[in-house]
């Protein structure tokens, strides 16, 4: 169950159905998900219902994808940005509305006469965490825990508000543990001419001493160690989040003695033109 990957030709999310023996593949190009059988034999499709656009979809359960809507262009609306949809046809088992005042769209965008630029915020809008979820709304200034029985339960709650800015500030979680909270804080600005977007703060908070801090995660396989970049989506209960390695970058490591644990090990084996090497980041049991 899970989700990987990044947005490529259209593709924007793939889900593993292991009960179901099925695999989903959200085409948000094609406004569809198209569903295969685990060895890739094409079963059947569905299109997305009207006006709604999905960026991520999750095993939610046996009948059922939990989805959410990524918005462009801003303004006042009373649309929910999280739906339970059937894995047979699409159709909305339910629509999981998060309360809001005014949207606030994570995509800046610069419209000139030569040009358009449009640079989106990712971000993790759902985050598999403890046999629930984590829903994160970017204008709303509460994340919420939705449950299995369609409850929701405010989990983080921010402050100032984001409705209050311009330029907004966003909150977002991204790895969470028992014990630990690990976040990121993001401004929607954009330096174009210069090509820099404003940097993010990662952020982290200690449940057990009520402390927040700010952080980075070191690679202790490789030596000297090297930050470890969290921003790629958790896929379940049972995996934090996923690094992608490349295999030339980690054949020279090696070569250079700059590797040891298991990677090494896996390095050892490598030759320099294979596929990248996927590391996954396991929660403790």
């Amino acid at each position: 169950m899970g989700r990987g990957g990044e947005e490529y030709l259209g593709i924007s999310g793939i889900v593993i159905d292991e009960e179901n023996e099925e695999l989903f593949v959200n085409d948000s190009q094609g406004s569809k998900i198209m569903v295969y059988d685990l060895y890739g034999t094409f079963k059947r499709s569905f299109r997305y219902v009207e006006g709604i656009r999905y960026s991520d979809i999750y095993d939610f359960d046996k009948e059922s994808l939990i989805c959410y809507e990524t918005y462009i262009d801003g303004g006042v609306t009373d649309n929910p940005s999280f739906f339970i949809i059937s894995k047979q046809d699409g159709n909305i088992i339910k629509n999981i509305q998060i309360p809001f005042e005014q949207k606030k769209s994570t995509i800046i965008m610069q419209i000139t006469e030569q040009s358009v630029h449009v640079i989106p915020i990712q971000h993790f809008s759902i985050i598999p965490y403890q046999d629930n979820w984590i829903l994160t709304e970017p204008s709303s200034d509460t994340v919420f825990i939705f449950s299995y029985d369609y409850t929701l339960t405010p989990f983080i709650a921010r402050t100032p508000s984001v409705q209050s800015m311009n330029p907004e500030v966003f909150l977002f979680p991204e790895v969470l543990t028992d014990r630990y909270y690990f976040l990121k804080i993001e401004k929607k600005e954009v330096d174009f001419v210069a090509g820099r977007r404003a940097p993010k703060t990662s952020l982290v908070y200690d449940r057990q001493n009520n402390r927040i801090y700010e952080y980075t995660v070191l690679n202790d396989d490789f030596s000297p160690r090297r930050p470890v970049d969290m921003s790629q989506r958790p896929i379940n209960n049972e995996v934090a989040f996923w690094l992608r390695l490349e295999a030339d970058d980690l054949f020279d490591a090696y070569r250079e003695g700059q590797l040891k644990g298991n990677l090494k090990d896996i390095a050892a084996g490598l030759k320099e033109e294979v596929n990248p090497v996927i590391m996954l980041v396991k929660h403790k049991k």
